[in-house]
């Protein structure tokens, strides 16, 4: 019952991210905001993540999950509840700053929960599930929040989420507190980036901050370029959720694929499928054909995520599971950090075009560079079962 937990919690608080985020990016631009305003805005979610992503994973290990997956909910109501009550662009920002820690205690804990109720056997079909959650939470989100906010409001739908929100905080009760039986020895930032020394956990985080990174622009800069070509709310939450329905697909025949061509091949695929979509997004308008990309965006996302979160956790020190899960957090939201500022200022500077094919080349160069490293973790094939 615990996993089940797990996964209803996940697709709630997805559902609410993903109802969101691009509601948030529309909702600026209504409200005057520059492209690079924009890029700051989206990068807000992500600066105190960064600072305190392995803080939260260390907490996890200490005083169990159930606290901080409590905590991490309501802290994600209370930020939607201030653009809900005031609508400017500060709102905005307090509100993404907010969400953005929220988040990071999340998903460490409901990761390390994962890992800690699962075995060396079905571990990899967990996170798969886990996986399969957070692509449901991909494909209800943006369709909800594009109608909500097409015929209401962008206020209403941040008080849809903060109703979502209510069973999973319910559900969040009956997590239980399990503290690891090693005992804990307090460590410094230092030695939590020295964990970075493992050549196959570097490779895995560099991957999954590529492919998350990615999904972060489409979301932050997507709805913005699809308003330029005069597609309504609606129609841009179909074309982002068209990732979730990819993500779903791909999570069935996940296991198939790396066993038969191995993590090192999935991951790098991954990269470059994200990489295509955004290298050809802006030669269309077309809604069906965004869509396509989109599509191959999220089968990118399908199988990158879920293998470098599975890794991760196989080669962390069992008793800093929970930190190495923040380490691999921190990295994801550095790089979730720096992009939006990065292409906000290109944006700015040369259009909401550039946004799309600079971000290209960044992914694409990744995976050359990934597919020139040797030591990828291919003996810890997934599970076929």
């Amino acid at each position: 019952m615990i996993f089940w937990f797990v996964m209803v919690i996940t697709f709630g608080f997805q559902t609410i991210l993903n109802l969101t985020r691009p509601v948030i990016s529309l909702n600026a631009n209504e409200l005057g905001a520059s492209t690079f305003e924009i890029g700051l805005l989206t990068a807000a979610f992500a600066f105190l993540p960064l600072i305190f992503a392995i803080q939260a994973g260390k907490i996890a290990d200490k005083i169990g999950d159930r606290l901080p997956i409590l905590c991490g909910l309501i802290g994600m109501s209370v930020g939607l509840a201030v653009p809900f009550f005031y609508q400017n662009i500060w709102a905005l920002f307090a509100s993404q700053f907010i969400v953005g820690i929220s988040n990071v205690f999340l998903v460490v804990s409901l990761q390390n929960i994962l890992g800690q109720i699962s075995t060396a056997e079905n571990r990899d079909q967990y996170y798969s599930m886990f996986g399969m959650a957070v692509a449901l939470g991909v494909l209800v989100g943006p369709v909800l929040g594009g109608y909500i906010s097409e015929h209401y409001s962008y206020a209403f739908v941040y008080l849809v989420s903060i109703l979502i929100s209510v069973i999973p905080v319910f559900l969040s009760f009956l997590i239980p507190v399990i503290i690891k039986k090693d005992k804990l020895v307090k460590r410094s930032l230092l030695s939590s980036i020295g964990l970075l020394k493992n050549p196959i956990l570097k490779q895995a985080l560099i991957s999954s901050a590529l492919v998350l990174y990615s999904r972060d622009i489409f979301i932050a800069y997507f709805p913005l370029f699809a308003k330029e070509n005069g597609i309504t709310d609606s129609t841009i939450g179909w074309i982002i959720s068209v990732q979730g329905i990819a993500m779903m697909i791909i999570r069935f025949i996940l296991p198939k694929i790396s066993n038969a061509f191995g993590q090192k091949k999935v991951l790098i695929l991954s990269i470059v499928l994200a990489g295509f979509s955004f290298l050809f997004m802006p030669f269309t308008g077309h809604p069906i054909l965004l869509g396509m990309l989109s599509f191959m965006m999220g089968v990118g996302l399908g199988c990158g995520q879920p293998i470098s979160m599975s890794i991760t956790y196989s080669v962390s020190p069992k008793s800093r599971t929970g930190e190495v899960l923040g380490l691999r957090l921190s990295t994801n939201r550095l790089s979730q950090l720096i992009a939006p500022i990065l292409f906000g200022i290109i944006g700015s500077w040369m259009g909401i075009l550039s946004v799309f094919l600079v971000s290209s080349m960044f992914l694409l160069g990744g995976s050359a560079y990934l597919s020139t490293s040797k030591k990828i973790l291919e003996q810890n094939k997934y599970n076929s079962s």
